[in-house]
């Protein structure tokens, strides 16, 4: 959940200047610092833009934040229009940004992603009653306010978008939950399939925990993939560094398996109808909530009779779209400037439509970009069903990808590798510094580095298919179909769909052979038939895995080929499996932690594939 302030920049920190060597006109704001109080007599501090020169009453639009929302210079203001957020200045709203309980300067005590209340008990208190009774002050203390309000955030901040809609304030009038986690066992930030991610939840959690300010753990080596090497068994990192303090690092401890901690934790339950406007927004490469968005958006779509619901899909990482101008991430390049096209033609209109009534009603229910080939697509659901069908491509002998399904049933049919904790296999290439390291790091586009550099590792095996004779899209769900076997009792496997660049690339000769990950997941082995209830893998016996590598949208062009990876470590993102079955890897010791010899099986009656939702003329 990144912790970036974008909107707090674009807002608060604001002077007059000069920008892009152009002038850039002044946007003058009256600026209130205000502590809030609520229903149980906590106060959070708030500061509250109202744009001057404005006769009309305006709208507020708002966003709650664990990370600090600021102190900028007083009144005189400019939001510079190389932000995203520029079109929401020039449009003119009350803006206001709250900490929420327990963080910087707000009072109260902090909890991470703190549960609904119990709403039979009038005197409970949740983050949706919390931005209720702001809401409340806000109408009742800002003067020459419209009575609407929007809110909006990305991450942390969607995710309280999200509670903000549970059960919202009357005036709540539209909201924007960006890059929201919803489930955090299944598919975001601290797990994906109950694959404990590590580097990212350590260094989370001691950054939220050791303080009511952001503060970073401070790492003795500038590799991290060594130094979470060397420090062994998870077991180590109360021992050695957080000594039971970090309440988040306990309840991962505590809860190894998909209890009723984490269902909890889950909007499942609670996404049953759609109390406001939706507007829900995902990235393609999000390397922190790609699921949540997705899931936030397939639960409400179920209840959706008004059509309320919406969903937007950009190429873009984990809040892309608030940063920069989007026409390019990492070394892959968008032929358009995509965060700004965001910006002004659907996050502006969005708010302007639904807070002061402006302009024509004219979303498409999914607007998803098609990478690849760089552009947009209006659909009219989300994955599409009528324009695709789906198509098996097969892992074949030699490393070859066919949509031939194998006929041999021979025995030898199958490939191998051994998967070793000692050496696993890195994420992304060496060094990895930690997540958000001051400094610089490549976490934020590590789902987009080239593939090759794991290419000649014994431990990661790979099918290719022949060069395309002509575009194919791949548009919705995709699923991995894995026939595998382990000596172990455990094991982790990682699946990953890739665009392998042709080997002389014309149009940009240093992108020549690049193999760009499209989709990619992890299933932890114990958690195959469910994840409340692990079990062991029984060993050397082929067990048939079903993996979800969630949406796609991307078009293989001509002469370039698909790729299909797989491999059984990817570290430190994911923590080491002992492969040897222990009921909580956590606890687990270092003799626990052995090398296996993992097979994936291609006989016909045992085909490992992929399933494709391919787009096809109609």
């Amino acid at each position: 959940m990144h912790f970036s302030r974008p909107f707090v920049a674009a807002v608060v920190c604001l002077s007059s200047a000069i920008c892009a060597g152009q002038d850039v006109p002044v946007v003058k704001y009256e600026k209130r610092s205000e502590m809030i109080p609520l229903r149980d007599g906590v106060r959070l501090y708030t500061q509250i833009f109202v744009p001057e020169g404005h006769s009309e009453s305006l709208p507020f639009l708002m966003m709650r934040t664990p990370y600090g929302n600021g102190d900028g210079p007083p009144a005189e203001a400019l939001a510079s229009p190389e932000t995203p957020y520029w079109p929401l200045v020039q449009e003119g709203y009350i803006f206001v940004i709250q900490d929420i309980r327990g963080r910087n300067k707000s009072e109260g005590e902090f909890e991470m992603l703190r549960r609904p209340r119990n709403k039979s008990n009038t005197a409970s208190i949740d983050e949706s009653s919390d931005t209720n009774d702001t809401i409340d002050w806000l109408l009742k203390n800002v003067p020459n306010n419209n009575g609407r309000v929007g809110i909006f955030g990305v991450s942390y901040p969607g995710w309280l978008t999200v509670m903000a809609m549970l059960d919202p304030h009357p005036a709540l009038k539209a909201a924007s939950p960006q890059a929201s986690p919803a489930d955090m066992f299944l598919g975001d930030d601290f797990h994906h399939n109950g694959a404990f991610r590590l580097s990212y939840g350590f260094e989370y959690a001691s950054m939220m925990e050791t303080g009511k300010v952001v503060t970073q753990f401070e790492f003795d080596q500038y590799d991290t993939y060594e130094w979470y090497l060397q420090l062994g068994s998870l077991a180590n990192v109360n021992d050695k560094y957080l000594h039971g303090r970090v309440p988040t690092w306990n309840n991962f401890v505590e809860h190894p398996n998909y209890d009723t901690f984490w269902q909890r934790q889950s909007v499942d339950p609670y996404l049953n109808q759609v109390t406001v406007p939706t507007l829900n927004v995902a990235g393609w490469w999000d390397q922190e909530d790609f699921y949540g968005p997705l899931r936030i958006y397939q639960l409400l779509e179920r209840q959706d009779k008004q059509n309320l619901n919406y969903l937007v899909v950009g190429p873009w990482n984990h809040g892309g779209w608030d940063r920069k101008d989007g026409s390019e991430l990492g070394k892959i390049k968008f032929g358009s400037p995509t965060a700004k096209y965001f910006a002004e033609e659907i996050q502006a209109r969005w708010f302007a439509y639904h807070l002061k009534g402006k302009g024509e009603f004219k979303f498409p229910e999914a607007r998803v970009f098609e990478t690849g080939s760089n552009h947009w697509r209006e659909l009219p659901q989300w994955p599409p069903q009528a324009t695709v069908e789906r198509r098996n491509i097969y892992f074949g002998a030699n490393g070859k990808l066919s949509f031939e399904k194998p006929t041999t049933d021979d025995l030898s049919a199958a490939d191998h590798y051994v998967s070793d904790p000692a050496n696993p296999v890195p994420y992304r290439p060496r060094p990895i510094e930690p997540t958000y390291f001051p400094a610089g790091s490549g976490w934020s586009t590590w789902l987009l580095e080239d593939q090759r550099f794991v290419q000649n590792r014994p431990d990661v095996l790979a099918w290719e298919s022949e060069p395309l004779s002509e575009e194919l899209v791949v548009s919705g769900n995709v699923l991995a179909q894995l026939n595998a076997s382990t000596t172990g009792t455990d094991a982790d496997w990682i699946v990953k769909l890739i665009d392998v660049y042709p080997e002389q690339n014309d149009a940009e000769i240093k992108m020549s052979g690049y193999q760009l990950m499209v989709a990619n997941e992890v299933l932890r082995g114990r958690f195959r038939n469910s994840f409340e209830a692990p079990e062991p893998i029984p060993a050397a016996q082929p067990v048939q895995y079903t993996i979800d590598l969630h949406g796609v949208n991307h078009c293989f062009l001509p002469g370039h080929r698909i790729m299909v990876q797989v491999q059984s470590t990817w570290f430190p993102i994911i923590d080491r499996n002992p492969q040897k079955y222990v009921p909580n890897i956590f606890e687990a010791q270092e003799s626990d932690f052995q090398h296996a010899t993992q097979t994936i099986w291609r006989r016909s009656s045992r085909a490992s594939h992929i399933e494709l939702p391919i787009k096809v003329a109609k």
